[in-house]
């Protein structure tokens, strides 16, 4: 082994983010690697069961000022709904003098400084000589090449339009993984502000702009030719660090909560739907009523995790009338927080159904569940297109003319990969199998963090 690096990670202040910065960080460890993880105070309390090596491995904690609209007490994403996350970035810029003070003052000086949204941090490596600085992106590389990139030059004073980006930029390398029609309004946000004074296209060109290497949480055979899109778009190197998902056999180290572990083992194998859309979105209350009673519909047992709609305080209040009395033996919502991992690798659940995050995604593929797929925002159905579309390991969901998801449509697609004697369902096992048997082989999430870890040592 090389020497040991010292890395400083700053994640935006996102569950979705500062988790797979934590999850690289334990990789690094096992490697003899020493990390300081900047993040806010509350997300500690969440996050430190997940720091495996606290002996190379500091959460320091950053106080997050607050900001108006942003409700007091304020720390990350998932305390506000996402129209907010403005005001958030706003907060996150203002930490800037206590995060450089703490990388001044920090005892061993650090190589690498890691971030993702807080373009303002190479200005701080600048201050000390030798470090280097690596934007970290732990969304799909395809996202960023649709919409992220020179090639697009949305920089300049007029808002935004659809038709601005109803193009794909020059070179941009699939004609499949691309959105369709009004879907193209999913990324009208880009060009809105985020944190005072930029757009969100500009924060994240500057951030990538500025550092000394972009690195991706993905992997060549799924995205290669993104990956190299955004080499040439920016004139950087790209590293890659693989999936980074903890090992298949630390999800029973964690063991699942008894509460969810004792309903799901009065089903038989591979009979349950699993349905989870994320820490942040929210769903309107008539659309979930209409996804519930889909799930109903699909006459399977199921376990549906999501956050209350907006404009309820529970998840109760949404449910539709006399739902839980129809379901009561085979089906369970709940509103809060549940183990995913650990829930996908019980052996009763068959299918997930699910908004494909990229971190989801990743999950999704590492089990042996079939897929079901209700992408919500841009990047969640590039995702969708790259499982669904090129590696054909999942069904996505039909949407109508109003964008909603039918119950009816939700009840197909679980039943075309669940029923017995489905020539869909039969392949999207036979796929699933062929790349789960690719991940979890041979090494493979390690083969590509021990590169990783070559590629920083040359950067150093």
């Amino acid at each position: 082994m090389g020497k040991q690096l010292h890395i400083v990670m700053f994640p935006w202040f996102a569950m979705g983010h500062m988790i797979p910065f934590l999850h690289l960080a334990n990789k690094l460890a096992e490697r003899g690697h020493k990390t300081t993880f900047l993040l806010p105070k509350k997300a500690i309390l969440h996050l430190a069961s997940l720091n495996l090596h606290t002996s190379l491995i500091t959460l320091h904690p950053i106080t997050v000022p607050h900001v108006e609209p942003l409700p007091p007490g304020t720390q990350t994403a998932s305390d506000i709904p996402i129209h907010l996350n403005n005001h958030l970035a706003t907060a996150m810029d203002l930490t800037r003098p206590e995060v450089e003070l703490i990388i001044m003052s920090l005892e061993s000086k650090p190589n690498l400084l890691f971030y993702d949204m807080a373009h303002w941090v190479p200005e701080i490596a600048s201050k000390l000589s030798g470090v280097q600085t690596v934007c970290y992106k732990v969304v799909c590389a395809a996202s960023l090449a649709i919409a992220i990139v020179p090639a697009r030059d949305l920089s300049r004073d007029k808002p935004i339009t659809e038709s601005d980006l109803a193009e794909l930029p020059q070179g941009y390398p699939s004609n499949n993984v691309v959105l369709r029609g009004a879907e193209w309004q999913n990324l009208l946000f880009i060009g809105l502000e985020f944190g005072s004074g930029l757009t969100f296209y500009e924060r994240i060109t500057r951030a990538i702009r500025s550092c000394d290497a972009i690195a991706f949480r993905t992997c060549r055979e799924i995205e290669g030719s993104f990956c190299d899109y955004m080499a040439s778009q920016y004139n950087k190197p790209v590293f890659l660090t693989g999936p980074v998902l903890p090992e298949v056999e630390s999800t029973t180290t964690t063991p699942l909560d008894k509460k969810w572990a004792d309903w799901l083992d009065q089903f038989t194998s591979r009979s349950v739907v699993f349905c989870a859309f994320g820490s942040q979105f929210v769903l309107e209350k008539e659309q979930l009523k209409e996804l519930l009673l889909g799930f109903e519909m699909a006459g399977k047992p199921f376990l549906v995790a999501v956050k209350p709609p907006s404009g309820c305080a529970s998840i109760g209040e949404a449910l539709p009338e006399g739902f839980e009395e129809q379901v009561r033996e085979r089906g369970v919502v709940c509103g809060s927080w549940v183990q995913q991992p650990q829930i996908l690798a019980h052996p009763s659940v068959g299918c997930f159904v699910s908004h494909c995050g990229f971190g989801s995604m990743w999950e999704s593929l590492m089990s042996e569940s079939q897929i079901v797929l209700v992408p919500q925002l841009g990047d969640q159905i590039l995702n969708a297109r790259i499982i669904a579309g090129e590696m054909k390991v999942a069904v996505e969901v039909e949407r109508g003319e109003n964008g909603w998801v039918s119950k009816e449509n939700l009840c197909k697609a679980i039943k075309s990969v669940m029923d017995e004697g489905s020539e869909v369902g039969e392949m999207v096992k036979k796929n699933h199998a062929k790349w789960r048997g690719v991940f979890v082989g041979n090494d493979f999430m390690g083969g590509y963090i021990d590169n990783f870890v070559k590629d920083l040592e040359m950067l150093v």
